[in-house]
């Protein structure tokens, strides 16, 4: 069969056959391509790391432009914190190599956040989905872009700011990529500090409070991770409640500490995939031996991530049918949050899709963004979901994050469109009432529909577009 069969990387949901992959290595040569493209009549989609689940960097039958291959780092701006860097850079690339241009600096500036989970996503592509952390105090990424350079549909080269190119600015972070190659970030950046893990077990009902008090201790991450044991009664409810706070920069750090290596974390998936409950016991004892350990603000956001893991899973526990994780991440008003998570347990306690994983973030409003997800400060609920990879097994996947959207919409809010395809328009419609004027902007800024995805063809389909 002609073409190269490529598909997502943790979900493994989205094959797709797409004709030619080329790897630029310069903005010059992201421009050629672009230029080939369209003498040829050619639909591009573009990738970076590959784990986005929704479909955005394939396109049947399209040039796949893999822009891991732009990764030149520029100079170090120290008097306002920022720095170029190239879109197919890594963040453990990117944090390996501010430490590098720093050496033996008494300040060392380093990233404010990256996206939780795996380390190893592109700049370009935490951009294209306006990513979020850990920060309990932050706005999406978009609020860390100084500026950015963006190769558009007729392979012009356009530098995007806030004072800039301000449509492309506004449209093409969050964007998906649909209007065009991003293929350097300019980067605001924090000076990296001590910082000290906080560690306690509570329940939803006290999580906020909690918050709040540690914020007002000057914490600035913080995450809970909540019980994913659907028999109990603290099914979505009790959680290891991790925060960080700054400590004076003179404290020692330790030469080694505790940490979660990668046999932990494969003992921790099974364990989630066959003893929920032993898997909370697991996970909050090794982080409460952990309370008052020093990390740096930069390298605490670095984790371990297994890359396929489901398939040896699998093989394991003798599957008859392949599976994976799906995410989703539900947003809503943080004074309904303990409402909303009772009724997702209440949704989800069946069993009958498994929570392999769960987690509740804050995140602030973003007023930037064309399509933005964080309309207001709100709080992030992710629900990591086992979806069995025939018809029964992801029509019950879709279903259950169906009803989670609609109850998170049904308490005013929202939900992020990165990680499926399964909202309904009229969910798209009331999270996003901006998005059909988003699909008209794409045709205004793209007539020729250069930039192709699965994910731009099923929403203009969905929403029935020319």
């Amino acid at each position: 069969m002609i073409g190269i069969l490529c598909n997502d990387i943790h979900s493994k949901l989205n094959p797709t056959r797409v004709a030619r992959v080329l790897r630029p290595a310069s903005e010059a040569e992201v421009v050629a391509a672009l230029k080939e493209a369209a003498a040829d009549g050619m639909a591009v989609s573009i990738c970076g790391a590959r784990h986005a689940m929704g479909g955005q960097q394939f396109g049947e039958g399209t040039l796949l432009l893999d822009l891991t291959g732009l990764t030149d780092l520029g100079e170090l701006d120290r008097e306002h914190g920022t720095i170029e860097a190239g879109a197919g850079l890594k963040w453990p690339e990117l944090i390996e190599g501010l430490h590098a241009r720093q050496a033996g600096e008494e300040v060392v500036w380093s990233i404010r956040q990256k996206q939780t989970g795996a380390d190893d996503l592109t700049l370009g592509g935490s951009l294209a989905a306006n990513i979020h952390g850990r920060g309990l105090d932050f706005r999406p990424i978009i609020g860390d872009v100084e500026a950015f350079t963006l190769v558009d549909a007729a392979g012009e080269v356009r530098r995007c700011s806030r004072e800039e190119n301000a449509e492309l600015f506004r449209l093409a972070i969050g964007g998906y990529g649909c209007f065009g190659v991003i293929t350097s970030v300019c980067l605001r950046l924090a000076p990296r500090m001590k910082m000290e893990r906080l560690v306690e077990v509570t329940t939803i009902d006290r999580l906020l409070p909690a918050l709040e008090t540690r914020m007002a201790e000057g914490c600035r991450f913080g995450d809970f991770q909540f019980s994913i044991d659907e028999r109990s009664p603290d099914f979505l409810r009790r959680g290891v409640l991790s925060s960080y706070r700054p400590v004076a920069p003179d404290r020692e750090m330790p030469e080694r500490r505790e940490e979660l290596e990668r046999h932990h974390w494969e003992e921790l998936i099974r364990l989630a995939h066959d003893d929920r409950a032993k898997v909370f016991e697991v996970y909050s004892s090794f982080y409460l031996r952990t309370h008052g350990a020093l990390y740096w603000s930069d390298t605490h956001q670095l984790s371990v991530y297994l890359d396929d893991y489901h398939a040896e899973l699998d093989r394991e526990c003798g599957a008859l049918v392949p599976a994976s994780e799906m995410i989703s991440e539900l947003y809503v008003p943080r004074e309904r949050l303990v409402e909303f998570m009772a009724a997702a347990a209440g949704r989800l306690k069946d069993g009958a899709v498994p929570v392999i994983y769960g987690t509740v973030r804050l995140i602030r409003r973003d007023g930037e963004s064309f399509l933005a997800w964080a309309r207001e400060d709100f709080a992030c609920v992710i629900f990591n979901l086992h979806v069995e990879h025939d018809e029964a097994g992801i029509e019950a996947a879709a279903g259950a994050f169906r009803d989670l959207i609609d109850l998170a919409l049904s308490f005013g809010g929202s939900f992020f469109l990165t990680y499926h395809r399964w909202a309904r328009c009229d969910q798209i419609e009331r999270a996003y009432p901006q998005f059909a004027e988003f699909l008209r902007l794409k045709e205004k800024h793209d007539p020729e529909g250069r930039f192709q995805s699965e994910w731009w063809r099923h929403h203009r389909n969905l929403f029935e577009m020319p």
